[in-house]
C-alpha cells in the first residue's frame, strides 16, 4: 500500500470565506462550532478504496437544484497522484445525485493554491421520481480515491498553480 497523502484541515478564516459564500444565515460562532467539528476524510473498511468526506452541516437538494459545500478539507499528496472525487455510492444510486463536473479532479499542486487547496463539492439532484435528497451534518456525503497517473515523454509543463478551479487557463 502507498502512503502518499494526508488530509488536514484549511484555517478557518479559508473556511469561513467558503461557508458565507453559501451560507449567509450563519453566525461566526456557528461557523466556528461547525470548523471546530470538521472530520477528516476515511475509509469505513480496510478494503475500501475511497475516502468518505463528511457533510460539514446539514443540506436540502430539492429535485434539479444545485449546492456547493466548502468540506473545510486539503489534501497534500505526492507528485504524480490525483484524488478523484465522486458521490458516494448509495447516494448516486438511490438519489441520482451527481457531481456537477461529473468527477472531481485534485491536483496535486492544487494544495498550494491561494485558497489553500479548499475542496469544494458541487452537487445534483438528478431525481427523475421527485426524491430529495437531506442529508445531516456528519454524514459521508462523497468519496475521494487516489490514482497514480503518468505523463507522456515529451510532456513539457513548467507553470505551477496560482489559483483554484479553472486557475491552469488550460
Amino acid at each position: 500500500m502507498n502512503r502518499i497523502a494526508k488530509f488536514s484541515k484549511v484555517s478557518l478564516d479559508e473556511f469561513r470565506a467558503g461557508v458565507c459564500d453559501v451560507r449567509q444565515d450563519l453566525t461566526d460562532d456557528e461557523i466556528r462550532a461547525l470548523y471546530d467539528e470538521i472530520r477528516l476524510p476515511r475509509r469505513a473498511t480496510k478494503g475500501s478504496a475511497g475516502y468518505d468526506f463528511f457533510a460539514p452541516y446539514a443540506f436540502t437538494i430539492d429535485p434539479g437544484e444545485t449546492i456547493k459545500i466548502p468540506t473545510g478539507i486539503r489534501v497534500k499528496m505526492d507528485e504524480m497522484w490525483v484524488l478523484s472525487l465522486y458521490p458516494r455510492s448509495g447516494l448516486g444510486f438511490k438519489f441520482r445525485l451527481q457531481l456537477n463536473n461529473t468527477v472531481g479532479i485534485i491536483d496535486s499542486d492544487y494544495y498550494y493554491s491561494d485558497n489553500e487547496g479548499h475542496i469544494f463539492v458541487k452537487l445534483t439532484n438528478d431525481s427523475n421520481e421527485g426524491k430529495v435528497v437531506s442529508l445531516e451534518k456528519g454524514l459521508g456525503f462523497i468519496q475521494g480515491i487516489f490514482t497514480q497517473y503518468g505523463i507522456t515523454i515529451d510532456d513539457d509543463a513548467t507553470s505551477t498553480r496560482n489559483g483554484g478551479f479553472g486557475s491552469t487557463n488550460s
